[in-house]
């Protein structure tokens, strides 16, 4: 039975209401001992109390799509068939324009906003240079298949979720087709295609998005095959200038991280509540180590780049989650780098799914003023000139009483 299927919910209810009802029939009714009678009614007062905690478990994890399946949740998921060193580039020394293509097979995927919109397809894909074997989602925009569009390349936004978090959670919880889907009808915001790669590819373990040779090769899993696949199967623009990356919390910092470390991959990238250390998650294989942790933090990254990187970043973020990890950032980067931050209040609420999902929008918007808007005929998009997106908060300001600069400078 599924984890996030809804027999499973239903069955759980079924359970929780039979656990209310034992005690109240059986109670006075049981036979025997004292102590017999008591471990009785203590299994039954148990069995209440784990019945209504796996319950509102499985309500919370369907509501934030924490965990796909019971792999996931069990920690028992292995995604990975080999961790071969690839070397600084990621590629292994292959000549990635003569691999062959990769021609997959999709199917309708299922869950929580997986219909909406056109609906979302999966595919189950081998990573050629990563060694991971994972599943991809791509959601289709609503000109995708309109014949004005035949012959037109459409934009490819890359979304990650945090950790633990499920590849369908942009699609779920964010619902991320159904906000953007009639913006994209009326011209207002590019018709994206959206991809969103399983990133919960070991056990129990944050990959940060980095390559750990004899572990993982995550980013190469997300930036080489996952877009190649992509490329290959449907009319996606090429790298960098047709690419972006989002996510949020966890997916954040990597969004960042593969963009400033991979130019010739991303042009732009959107970081929702991110951070810079990849050991700010104790369970990330990123921070294991000081060399790791350099190599993976797109603040040292930035700062250490003896060619400041051409990719635009917008980073929203709160006091001590996410804004001074954004201002220390905006402090290092140097033209032709851009970095624009938008600062949301403490009273926008905490780190959840409900402080992300009104920001799909205006980080959508953005990412439309930065890699153009599509010509009316389908013919190759236009640009126009970047400008910063507020995300209905202030635009790189501190609220009054509320942060500090000090506050900004101690996190990078």
């Amino acid at each position: 039975m599924s984890l996030t299927g809804t027999p499973f919910l239903y069955t759980l209810i079924a359970l929780c209401v039979a656990a209310v009802a034992l005690p109240l029939v059986l109670w006075s009714r049981v036979r025997g001992p004292r102590a017999v009678r008591g471990v009785a009614r203590l299994l039954m007062v148990l069995f209440a109390q784990g019945t209504a905690v796996a319950l509102v478990f499985t309500m919370v994890n369907n509501s934030n799509q924490l965990y796909d399946n019971w792999g996931d949740l069990l920690g028992t998921s292995n995604h990975v068939q080999e961790a071969a060193d690839l070397g600084a580039s990621g590629t292994g020394g292959i000549a990635l324009e003569k691999l062959p293509k990769v021609k997959q097979t999709f199917k309708q995927g299922k869950g929580p906003g997986m219909r909406a919109e056109g609906g979302v397809l999966v595919t189950h894909l081998k990573g050629r240079v990563s060694g991971v074997h994972a599943e991809v989602n791509v959601w289709l925009p609503p000109q995708y298949h309109d014949p004005a569009y035949r012959n037109h390349r459409f934009p490819v936004v890359e979304v990650l979720p945090g950790y633990p978090g499920s590849s369908k959670a942009w699609y779920g919880t964010m619902d991320a087709p159904e906000q953007l889907a009639p913006l994209m009808r009326g011209g207002q915001i590019t018709p994206f295609i959206i991809v969103s790669p399983r990133t919960t590819l070991l056990p129990g373990k944050d990959t940060g998005c980095a390559n750990i040779a004899g572990q993982v090769n995550a980013d190469s899993w997300l930036s080489i095959d996952v877009p190649k696949m992509v490329m290959d199967n449907f009319r996606a623009q090429a790298a960098p200038n047709g690419w972006a990356v989002a996510g949020y919390s966890a997916g954040a910092h990597c969004a960042t991280k593969l963009a400033v470390a991979h130019p010739d991959r991303y042009r732009a990238a959107v970081s929702m509540s991110g951070y810079n250390d990849p050991a700010a998650v104790p369970q990330s294989l990123a921070g294991r180590s000081p060399a790791l942790r350099a190599a993976n933090n797109p603040y040292v990254i930035l700062k250490d780049s003896r060619v400041p990187p051409r990719v635009a970043l917008y980073m929203s973020g709160q006091p001590k989650d996410g804004y001074e990890a954004a201002m220390a950032l905006k402090r290092a980067a140097k033209a032709p780098t851009t970095v624009d931050v938008v600062f949301i209040p403490k009273s926008a609420g905490g780190h959840t799914m409900a402080l992300w999902k009104p920001q799909v929008v205006p980080a959508f918007r953005w990412l439309t003023q930065v890699m153009g808007t599509p010509q009316q005929d389908g013919s190759a998009p236009g640009t126009t000139p970047l400008a910063p997106s507020s995300a209905g908060s202030r635009h790189a300001e501190l609220a009054s009483g509320t942060a500090s600069p000090a506050d900004a400078a101690r996190r990078p």
